[in-house]
């Protein structure tokens, strides 16, 4: 039997979603990071499936959070399904449909 995966830490007091979960991690003065948190929220609003949770983690108030996922650039998106395994990650300013399949996976 595989080793069950786990996901690494994230801040205190973060609650995943029971569909999917959505970690987006940015930096303060990151306008890229802006425009891919407008693009999830219109994701997710649009495809209306409960369930999904957007966390949005600050790369530079959380250095230990963004070390343990691996983060070397902001924004980088982290996909996760309904266990908060790790289904996709992108770096970079997503294009909406990227955003729509990544969700997609994560959802099953």
């Amino acid at each position: 039997m595989p080793a069950p995966r786990s996901t690494p830490a994230l801040p205190e007091g973060t609650v995943l979603g029971s569909s999917a979960t959505v970690v987006q991690f940015s930096s303060a003065f990151c306008q890229p990071c802006r425009a891919t948190r407008r693009t999830v929220r219109a994701v997710v609003d649009d495809m209306a499936t409960t369930g999904v949770v957007v966390i949005d983690v600050d790369a530079d108030e959380n250095l230990d959070v963004a070390r343990a996922w691996n983060i070397s650039a902001t924004p980088t998106l982290v996909f996760l399904d309904a266990d908060g395994c790790e289904v996709h990650r992108g770096s970079g300013q997503p294009r909406r449909v990227d955003v729509i399949a990544s969700l997609g996976r994560a959802i099953g």
